[in-house]
Parts: structure tokens; C-alpha cells; sequence
């Protein structure tokens, strides 16, 4: 079982920068760490994620070169660095996390935080 908390979300002008934490507690080793985000009236999708040893990385097309995800495992905690926020990032975003390999489909993931509110003004 693995519980998460994420905070650092907030208000933010279109071009600036926000960073994301989640802190995990339980059983951690092992674990893929994820980023997704939930628009209103539209489907939760895949930010990035990051593998365990913090040495594979992917993203969503959509925030590639913006969007940094990594990882402390002395702290259990998980980033997600966002540059350069367009209007269109407006979401809530949630970490989640499963064990071992690494994946960007929602429903691989096992476990969930209540997520944290973004929203990009224009």
C-alpha cells in the first residue's frame, strides 16, 4: 500500500512556473511515480512519470521540454517542475504511483492522491 499527498499547486500567469510535490509513505520501494491531470469535463491524462532508480523518464507530448519530473527517494518525494505554463495546463493534477515498470496508462496505476488544483491565467 502506498499513500500520497500532493501540494504546490496554485494560481500562476501564463509563461511562468509552478513546482509540484507528492509525498509517498508506506511501501515505496520499488515504486513508479506518475504525474496525470484532469481538465474539466475531460479525461484524466498522463503528465510523465519516472521509474524507480530516477534514471527513465517519459512524457506527454504535450510538455515535453516544459515539464521536469524527478524524484528523491531519501525524501520519498516526487517533483513535477512546470515551465513556461500555457492557459491549457489548467488542471488538477494528481500523482499516483504503481510498482515496478513504468507506464502512462491511468488505469496501471494502483494508487492515488486527492490531487493538487493548477490554473494558468492568459
Amino acid at each position: 500500500q502506498v499513500q500520497l499527498v500532493e501540494s504546490g499547486g496554485g494560481l500562476v500567469q501564463a509563461g511562468g512556473s509552478l513546482r509540484l510535490s507528492c509525498v509517498a509513505s508506506g511501501r515505496t520501494d520499488s515504486t513508479t511515480m506518475g504525474w496525470f491531470r484532469q481538465a474539466p469535463g475531460k479525461e484524466r491524462e498522463f503528465v510523465a512519470a519516472i521509474a524507480w532508480s530516477g534514471r527513465v523518464t517519459i512524457y506527454a507530448d504535450s510538455v515535453k521540454g516544459r515539464f521536469t519530473i524527478s524524484r528523491d527517494n531519501a525524501k520519498n518525494t516526487v517533483y513535477l517542475q512546470m515551465n513556461s505554463l500555457k492557459p491549457e495546463d489548467t488542471a488538477v493534477y494528481y500523482c499516483a504511483a504503481r510498482y515496478y515498470s513504468y507506464s502512462y496508462v491511468v488505469n496501471e496505476y494502483n494508487y492515488w492522491g486527492q490531487g493538487t488544483q493548477v490554473t494558468v491565467s492568459s
